[in-house]
């Protein structure tokens, strides 16, 4: 299984927003089950399962893991074909965002203009390189910083800009024989902060 694949089929982004069968992609990429196993889990009939299986199956998001005979059943385990999955936006590939009909680097539009063209270029080169059976040379940073004012981000910024500018212009050299170009993305935003779990309330004991 893989940890993450991208989704670059409109079908079958569609197939994987439908509730029920994100909830059968869940499970799925726990470990391997059956229609009845799921049936039980979710509730809902088997042959209703079946069908969303069925559908998921068809659009390579999940896949066959062996057979089980059960009285004089013979069961199929399924499994996800990932851990997670990302919509490329080749799904909407009329509407994709296109960094290249502006460029602000103090949007945070064209930030998610940008952030979605490297999903669908990585998706697309993955895809490429699973079929040639090669390895994909990429590299990705990913860090957190805390300012103490604006003006620390904002030098920060200034800082950043000019240091990797200085990086592109030692090591991009466009006439040589053989070389391959490459895209550097860099972002900057404020943390999303993950809202804390909110505890369970125990019943309180009843009054005598």
């Amino acid at each position: 299984m893989l940890d993450v694949t991208v989704i670059e089929d409109s079908a079958a982004a569609a197939v994987s927003l439908d509730p029920m069968r994100s909830r059968l992609l869940a499970e799925l990429a726990a470990g391997p089950a059956s229609a009845a196993m799921l049936a039980a889990r979710v509730g809902l009939p088997r042959q209703k399962v079946n069908y969303h299986l069925k559908a998921l199956e068809r659009h390579g998001l999940v896949e066959l893991a062996g057979e089980r005979r059960k009285g004089n059943v013979t069961e199929r385990l399924m499994r996800a074909t990932a851990a997670s999955y990302v919509i490329s936006p080749l799904a909407l590939a009329a509407v994709q965002p296109d960094p290249g009909r502006f460029r602000d680097q103090l949007s945070a539009r064209w930030m998610l203009a940008v952030a979605a063209r490297l999903v669908r270029d990585v998706g697309t080169l993955i895809t490429g390189a699973a079929k040639a059976r090669k390895r994909l040379a990429t590299y990705a940073l990913d860090g957190e910083v805390r300012f103490a004012s604006a003006a620390d981000r904002a030098a920060f910024v200034e800082e950043l800009t000019q240091g990797v500018g200085a990086l592109i212009a030692k090591y991009h050299d466009q006439d040589a024989p053989g070389g391959r170009e490459h895209r550097i993305v860099v972002a900057l935003h404020p943390t999303v902060k993950t809202p804390p779990a909110v505890p369970a309330i125990e019943n309180a004991p009843e009054s005598a």
